[in-house]
C-alpha cells in the first residue's frame, strides 16, 4: 500500500493520535509499506508525507491525527 495509506491505517487503527515515529514503529512492525529500497520507514518519511496532505492530517501538540 501506498505510505499515506499505511499511515491512514495505522492512525485509524489506533483510535488516537501519534508521533510520527510512533506511525512509523507500526508501519515497519506490520509491514503496511516497503520501501523501493528495502530501508525500514522513518519518522522524517512519514512527517513529509503528513505535510503533502493537509486535507488528511493534522498536527497537535505534537501527535499526528486524522481529519475526519
Amino acid at each position: 500500500m501506498k505510505i499515506e495509506e499505511a499511515i491512514v491505517f495505522s492512525l485509524a487503527n489506533s483510535g488516537h493520535g501519534m508521533t510520527t515515529d510512533q506511525i512509523a514503529d507500526y508501519i515497519n512492525a506490520h509491514r503496511l509499506h516497503i520501501r523501493k529500497d528495502g530501508n525500514p520507514v522513518s519518522s522524517k518519511q512519514v512527517y513529509a508525507v503528513i505535510c503533502r496532505f493537509p486535507n488528511l492530517f493534522c498536527k497537535d501538540g505534537g501527535r499526528i491525527c486524522l481529519i475526519m
